[in-house]
């Protein structure tokens, strides 16, 4: 979230930045009721003060003087209230500002792809898609999750459920254990508060799975990612900076509408609903974000390294980024059946925008102020599991296990 104070100053520069990222914010408008809620107040403490002079007199005929101006102050405090409202509205919906090496543009179009690692394997038998090998022994079932939830679920069985499985204790266990990240279990609910925490609501509502609560009760949500939970961690805080870098990680169940989605890779497992999906999240100094991204960045890569995985790393333009994002890194795996690469990650500084809608801050003797948050997947693990099938296949429909798997797979070789 923004600082009004910032956005008078600098007008042009958030006009120019925000150009295209996918806002359709009036800043005239904002500014308009900027003006009018300065007018406002500066009216109300006027008034204020008149009516603290009238007070320490005891004449009769002020009495009513002071009655009246109680008056118009309840009349000035509600518009004032009114239009402070819909500054905040707007101010909720504005997105980040890119970062200055962010490419501009609309869209992917205008992405960079910064570099392709590993070598893409060559097949000298027709290959399969990771539905048809995983539908071959039964392991990996629509049919029956249509009937249990509808589209977009999948129900996993044996050996692939244990596949599943094993990746996410991989994962942790390499964030964890190599990189020195702190594992947390996080509530899979969270209230409304939270999901704005992050930038989730207002903007993104349709995209949210909402529980249907009792009346008066206050709404939750399904968490879309890890990332809400374990950011919103250090809410409403003031941290010590010796404390800094926190470096949290977390493996759930994510859960999504997949609004706008209608339509796109409804075949196979690409987008669910719910899925699961190891989470990064670093708590750092604002001026350590950008070191920071880079060090997330070869976290996640590390992943697809070890399981011997081609990918591809792209710099995601100003029009492409998540709502929060000031810089994104999306890491993308490659999928033979597709013969294309698709995302597995993204790994993004929010700069202190985040914080600023959380209310954290860090401290030291000399200063205070918000904090920096990052995020990154590392990595979704439906996706992994696809390129996992599909580079690892073999000419009779078996899948090879990657070594670094085999202790989590009870030392199986194939499947």
């Amino acid at each position: 979230m923004h600082n009004l104070k910032d956005i008078r100053k600098n007008l042009e520069h958030f006009k120019k930045k925000l150009s295209n990222r996918k806002s359709d914010i009036n800043f005239d408008i904002l500014i308009k009721l900027d003006k009018e809620n300065r007018d406002f107040i500066q009216k109300k403490e006027i008034l204020e003060q008149e009516k603290k002079s009238l007070s320490k007199t005891r004449k009769e005929e002020n009495f009513e003087k002071s009655k009246k101006i109680s008056e118009e102050l309840d009349k000035i405090i509600d518009k004032q209230l009114s239009v402070q409202e819909k500054i905040n509205n707007l101010l909720a919906s504005l997105p980040n500002l890119p970062l200055d090496d962010v490419p501009e543009g609309k869209d992917e179009k205008s992405n960079e792809v910064i570099r392709k690692e590993g070598k893409i394997k060559d097949f000298n038998f027709s290959i399969k898609s990771h539905f048809e090998l995983g539908e071959k022994n039964n392991q990996i079932d629509f049919r029956t999750s249509t009937k249990l939830s509808g589209s977009r679920f999948v129900v996993l069985k044996d050996k692939i459920a244990l596949l599943e499985r094993a990746l996410i204790n991989f994962m942790i266990d390499t964030h964890t254990q190599k990189f020195k990240y702190t594992e947390i279990s996080p509530p899979l609910l969270v209230n409304e508060n939270i999901m704005f925490g992050t930038g989730q609501l207002p903007k993104f509502e349709s995209d949210q799975f909402e529980l249907k609560m009792d009346k008066n009760e206050e709404r939750k949500f399904l968490i879309p990612t890890a990332e809400v939970v374990l950011t919103n961690l250090v809410r409403d805080s003031v941290i010590n900076k010796k404390d800094l870098p926190i470096r949290l990680v977390a493996g759930t169940p994510c859960f999504r509408k997949e609004a706008g989605s209608y339509g796109k890779d409804t075949k196979g497992m690409i987008r669910q609903h719910q899925f699961y999906k190891v989470e990064l999240v670093s708590i750092v100094e604002p001026d350590s974000c950008k070191k920071e991204l880079e060090r997330m960045l070869n976290c996640a890569e590390s992943i697809l390294k070890e399981l011997n995985l081609p990918y591809r790393v792209v710099l995601l333009s100003s029009g492409d980024m998540g709502f929060s994002a000031e810089k994104t890194y999306d890491l993308e795996v490659w999928l033979p059946y597709e013969k294309k690469y698709r995302e597995i990650s993204s790994c993004s500084s929010c700069g202190t925008f985040q914080a600023r809608r959380m209310k954290a801050k860090y401290k030291s003797e000399k200063e205070s102020d918000f904090i920096g948050t990052l995020n990154g997947s590392g990595l979704a693990v439906g996706r992994l599991l696809i390129a996992i099938l599909e580079n690892n296949q073999n000419e009779d429909g078996s899948i090879s296990i990657p070594s670094p798997l085999k202790k989590y797979m009870n030392n199986v070789d194939k499947i």
